[in-house]
């Protein structure tokens, strides 16, 4: 891919910030700011100041949700992943496998017809892989109500770069809103994570405005650094209108994480108008595809091999990404949906 480094193991952030020491609260991460290739440090804090009146945040109000539950394939433990929540009622699923260690790994020899018997008794079939030649994800059909089972017997969704489980709440942003239908995000939309209800009143009383949008995320599983699935997404009328109001006030439209952009870049024709649209997106924002609406992009520290980070390349180019990348590692940010933040502006 496209930025050549090498994370150090000790970089990922094990637990939530606000677990590290006494006094800290969920915005005490630190903030990494891109120009172009010009990079300043900064504690997440400031991030008000950083911002002028009449800029635009657009938010992911997806809920998360405990999308892990355990279960056994013959006399075999395993840990299903629901991913994805599909029109006809099945669900994009990964089976894993415990690793030992509290946490999973990938699990092979998945095939048609497995049957999986998940904690509380239900059952879960595996139908197709959701994709050719793939047979990590797969669409599934379970016997019992799948909310109903990850309300019972679910937990969050963590990796092996973690140090211990943490309760859904920690997994949940200050911007998620319960869906009407109980849809949510498989693994939470981190990068507004580190905003608190304090943070974004200061926000609205310097000028800044809030473009709530939702989609909910599918597994990544940090091992695969495959392109993202279809995922379901909803740009309201009152969001769609606000950003074009802003866009033509000149102002910057500043998505907080990739998966903001992913569902405003789906609403934008091809005129680089936003419209009211739901349903499903399989767009990949790449450099050669560039993006149409979004200014600029508050989001974590992810993977060199991960594909978010060509959506990065398209809002700020490569050069700048890298620049930043570099200086995120000597300057020993932390990693993952628990770590530091980067927010990238317009030169």
């Amino acid at each position: 891919m496209t930025v050549a480094i090498k994370v150090p193991e000790e970089l990922s952030a094990r637990v939530p910030v606000e677990q590290r020491g006494p006094g800290l609260e969920r915005d005490s991460v630190r903030l990494l700011v891109s120009r172009g290739t010009a990079v300043s440090h900064h504690a997440f804090v400031e991030l008000p100041r950083l911002l002028r009146a009449g800029d635009l945040l657009v938010v992911n109000t997806s809920p998360t949700l405990a999308a892990a539950v355990g279960g056994w394939i013959g006399r075999t433990r395993v840990v299903v992943h629901f991913s994805t929540r599909g029109d006809d009622g099945r669900w994009a699923v990964e089976p894993r496998e415990p690793d030992g260690r509290g946490t999973t790994r990938p699990r092979a020899g998945a095939h048609a017809g497995t049957e999986v018997r998940l904690a509380g008794g239900a059952r879960l079939v595996l139908e197709e892989p959701l994709s050719a030649g793939g047979e990590r994800l797969w669409w599934a059909r379970a016997s019992r109500d799948v909310l109903e089972v990850l309300r019972e017997h679910g937990r969050a969704i963590r990796y092996a770069y973690t140090e211990r489980d943490q309760p859904l709440s920690a997994y949940q942003t200050v911007f998620a809103l319960p869906s009407p239908d109980g849809a949510g995000s498989a693994e939470m939309p981190s990068a507004g994570r580190p905003f608190t209800a304090r943070m974004v009143a200061e926000l609205v009383s310097r000028g800044v405005q809030f473009a709530p949008v939702t989609l909910h995320t599918g597994v990544a599983s940090a091992e695969a650094h495959e392109p993202p699935y279809p995922e379901r997404f909803a740009v309201p009328e009152a969001s769609a209108r606000l950003i074009g109001a802003v866009r033509a006030g000149g102002g910057r439209v500043i998505a907080v994480g990739t998966t903001a952009v992913r569902a405003v870049e789906s609403a934008a024709g091809a005129d680089g108008v936003v419209r009211a649209r739901a349903g499903w997106t399989d767009l990949v924002v790449t450099p050669e595809r560039g993006v149409r609406v979004v200014d600029g992009l508050l989001t974590g520290l992810h993977e060199p091999e991960a594909s978010h980070l060509l959506m990065l390349e398209a809002v700020a180019g490569r050069a700048a990404i890298g620049r930043g990348y570099e200086e995120a590692l000597r300057g020993r940010y932390l990693w993952h949906e628990f770590g530091d933040v980067h927010l990238v502006l317009p030169e």
